[in-house]
């Protein structure tokens, strides 16, 4: 006999959403914290990986998650009892600045990436905790106890390195969200619009193909970027026009990212990755034309 399917009510969905509300308040708290503690600066974009131009925090954790997995091998096998020890800190050294970098990060994330997140710091603090005692207990002597523990670290890791894989490709968290506009404009000048219909010093956005394009005109000149963040995708065309050391630049709505208008570069994070630049001339008729640069 086949069973009825019962759809939710509104009174389920309000109780459903109530529940989310209310799991959310500590993350809202924390990640608030998190950016009031790292204020926009110097250090928060080296934590987001500015400098590089890739995100800091997957390599630290690479390093730390690697010196724990070689603990693991070398306590199978028996090995020098010194060289676990050496190990155990140097992962357990390491994981400070990586908690630093992926608290920063998370902090600038949206919600349904930050409920994961957050469940990814809460494991992979375990994980540091097990480890720290493994640490210690080796320091006393205690082999046996230093190798259970950090066998339970390791899972717990593990954990949260399947977490923060799901973050990274399913939620596309930490990825470039600007990167496909290469591939979906050909190569050659397009026609995008006429440059009398553009406001002066007022950016707008103009559609060229699937993609949406960040469009400035300013003296005499027509910049064109992508108009997505590279960040989350947020909408660059509603940002604020700042100047940095001289530079006109553009700072997405939604997280913050700082752009340099001239060449799409980052000069403030969260983004890492540039936007796409295109180069831009303007027909006799005052129609002008754009492609992108490669």
């Amino acid at each position: 006999m086949k069973e009825k399917v019962r759809l939710a009510g509104p009174v389920d969905l309000a109780d459903k959403l109530e529940k989310s509300r209310a799991m959310d308040r500590p993350i809202r708290v924390l990640a608030k914290a998190v950016r009031e503690t790292i204020g926009p600066g110097r250090l928060r974009d080296w934590l987001h990986g500015v400098p590089t131009g890739k995100p800091l925090h997957p390599p630290l954790a690479t390093v730390t998650l690697g010196c724990w997995v070689s603990v693991a091998v070398l306590d199978l096998v028996n090995a020098d009892p010194k060289a676990s020890k050496a190990l155990l800190a140097a992962g357990v050294a390491g994981a400070v600045p990586t908690a630093a970098a992926g608290l920063t990060d998370w902090s600038s994330l949206h919600r349904e990436q930050q409920r994961v997140g957050f469940v990814h710091m809460v494991t992979n603090l375990t994980a540091l905790g097990l480890f720290s005692g493994s640490l210690l207990l080796r320091m006393a002597g205690r082999q046996g106890g230093g190798k259970a523990l950090a066998m339970l670290g390791l899972g717990a890791a593990a954990v949260g390195g399947y977490l923060g894989g799901h973050m990274a490709y399913r939620q596309a968290a930490g990825a470039n969200h600007a990167e496909q506009v290469a591939h979906l404009v050909p190569l050659g000048w397009h026609d995008l619009c006429p440059i009398k219909d553009l406001p002066e010093g007022r950016p707008v956005t103009r559609r060229l193909g699937y993609i949406q394009l960040f469009v400035l005109r300013h003296g005499g000149g027509v910049s064109v970027l992508a108009d997505r963040c590279s960040h989350l995708a947020g909408p660059l065309h509603q940002g604020r026009l700042v100047i940095e050391n001289g530079e006109p630049c553009v700072v997405c709505p939604w997280h913050g990212s700082t752009f340099r208008i001239a060449d799409g570069s980052v000069k403030h994070g969260p983004a890492t990755a540039p936007a796409p630049t295109f180069e831009t001339r303007v027909r006799r008729d005052g129609t002008i034309q754009v492609r992108p640069l490669t």
